[in-house]
């Protein structure tokens, strides 16, 4: 981008932007949080108004120099804009190193966390009128008018036009009930003044005490609904759902900021959210391991915040020893922790220890029968420990009542792979990557399943290889991914380059090179045996 130019925004600049209980109007320059104005000053503003309008996107610091300067103003660029964050930090009580709304991406910039959302009416700035509905046919010309300020006007002019129009008999009476309607009105338009005085009046002062202890519990009592409606979405297992799970329990927290199960779900959503959506993996474990540490610091004796940390710590930093403790604490609060069981299964699982999975995911699943991810972990496990007939009849039963949900097509995907009964593989694939929305793994089966067509599975696999390396060379796919199809191919010099590449760039799939079933063939050479100890997990 060339210095000295304005970034446009990519939301309309006038817009009105929400996010947890916070209300940003980026035209006037100010912020609410629950309806009232907070003071911020201008230059944090202006560094929220660039962050709301390009979500989810790093932004540099000369993006930020740009936004919060006009050109020839000399001052010094990187404290300005680390101050502006921090009072925008402050503002929004949000924190760098477990971050709601603002994530500090190192030595590239800041990027915008948080779910947003528009109102469908702007708000208006100044009092208007408003005309109510007609209510009745013989008061049609009676309106009332209402400010938006709360205010009354009297409709006395408008009540004396009925009032003329109207048949003898109406009249009559309206004359009669006219003066007392009047009175009545006025009494009306004062009432809302009053009750704001008695309010204002009744209203805490700036240097009151700290809240009450019923309004903490009325705080975690807020936020219990929205961990509650998370957990609710999180279930699904879907993009839209980890969205939607993920928008609630930032609300959680904005409502609450100590409020441990909160971050537990955040965690665990961001835990997910790079299986099930196309999150990368190098941004959503980060996340998920500062949520599950404050989660911890919070509730130290929280079965759901040590398993949430065990996961984050074996998939996101490849610390099997550490997940492993965090595992068992989490078990020893409360043996009865499905989800811990669930979690801990598939960990035995990546470190070979097939039986004691097993039994893992059989305990699971008693605590929790009607849970499909159970199911569709279970059906893997099984195949992953030979017993391969079990588990595609479990996963094929799954996909039948619930064909909307991704892991039974991956699973299913995997096992055709590795059995090498590629038809149903192509069909897996496509199934799985349609209901991704992932363009470059459907590019990808179109590519194979016209490669199967000409030539079969050599055929196939070659095909898959020509675009997957052209995929790579763009920054588009993981190395391990072509490690896996040269292995096949039966390329090891090739696949143990590219596990070695994968293992550099700490690949999210790396943590799978002893269970990886498509890798067997590589597990005599020497270079594999050195990764495999690099690792450092623990001894069968």
């Amino acid at each position: 981008m060339p210095i000295g130019k304005p970034m446009l925004p990519a939301r309309e600049p006038n817009a009105v932007v929400r996010f947890g209980m916070f209300e940003a109007e980026l035209r006037s320059g100010e912020l609410r949080k629950n309806g009232n104005k907070i003071k911020i000053q201008e230059l944090p503003f202006r560094a929220l108004t660039l962050l709301l309008t390009h979500p989810n996107e790093v932004l540099s610091r000369d993006q930020f120099r740009q936004a919060l300067w006009p050109d020839g103003v000399f001052v010094d660029f990187d404290h300005g804009i680390s101050s502006a964050i921090n009072r925008l930090r402050d503002a929004l009580g949000d924190s760098a190193d477990n971050p709601v709304f603002i994530e500090t991406v190192e030595r590239r910039g800041y990027r915008w966390i948080a779910p947003t959302h528009s109102p469908a009416t702007p708000v208006q700035p100044r009092p208007v009128l408003i005309r109510q509905q007609e209510s009745t046919k013989h008061d049609a010309n009676v309106q009332d008018l209402t400010r938006q300020d709360g205010t009354r006007q009297s409709p006395k002019p408008d009540v004396e036009k009925a009032v003329a129009a109207a048949p003898p008999q109406v009249q009559r009476w309206a004359m009669l009930l006219l003066p007392l309607l009047v009175l009545l009105l006025g009494m009306w338009a004062v009432w809302p003044k009053f009750r704001a005085a008695k309010a204002n009046a009744s209203a805490p002062r700036p240097n009151s005490s700290p809240p009450s202890a019923s309004a903490q519990r009325t705080a975690h009592s807020d936020a219990e609904q929205f961990y509650l409606k998370g957990r609710f979405y999180w279930q699904k297992r879907t993009p839209d759902g980890l969205n939607q799970a993920l928008d609630s329990f930032t609300q959680a927290i904005v409502r609450s900021p100590t409020y441990a199960p909160a971050y537990v779900g955040l965690a665990d959503t961001y835990n997910l959210m790079r299986e099930y959506t196309l999150m990368p993996a190098s941004e959503a474990y980060p996340r998920a391991l500062a949520a599950a540490q404050k989660a911890v610091e919070l509730d130290d004796q929280s079965s759901d915040a040590h398993a949430s940390l065990a996961f984050a710590l074996f998939y996101g930093t490849w610390d099997a020893a550490n997940a492993g403790h965090e595992f068992h604490r989490a078990l020893e609060l409360n043996p009865n922790n499905a989800v811990a069981h669930h979690w801990y299964a598939t960990y035995l699982a990546t470190l070979g220890r097939n039986a004691e999975s097993l039994l893992e995911i059989e305990r699971a699943q008693t605590l929790d029968p009607a849970s499909k991810a159970i199911l569709a972990d279970k059906g893997d496990l099984l195949a992953a420990a030979g017993r391969t007939d079990e588990g595609v009849s479990l996963l094929k039963q799954l996909e039948t009542s619930e064909p909307d949900f991704v892991s039974p097509h991956r699973y299913l995907k995997d096992i055709y792979f590795v059995t090498g009964d590629h038809a149903n593989y192509l069909r897996e694939w496509k199934k799985e990557a349609t209901l991704m929305q992932d363009k470059s793994a459907l590019k990808l089966v179109e590519t194979a399943e016209r490669g199967y067509a000409a030539g079969g599975s050599t055929g196939m696999l070659q095909s898959m290889r020509a675009l997957q390396k052209s995929l790579y060379d763009r920054g588009l796919l993981s190395p391990y991914r072509l490690a896996q199809t040269d292995s096949v191919l039966g390329n090891k010099k090739e696949a143990l380059d590219y596990l070695k590449i994968a293992y550099e760039k700490h690949d999210e799939s790396t943590v799978q090179l002893e269970a990886d079933r498509t890798l067997k063939p590589l597990h005599d050479e020497p270079a594999y045996k050195d990764l495999v100890t690099r690792l450092n997990f623990p001894a069968r």
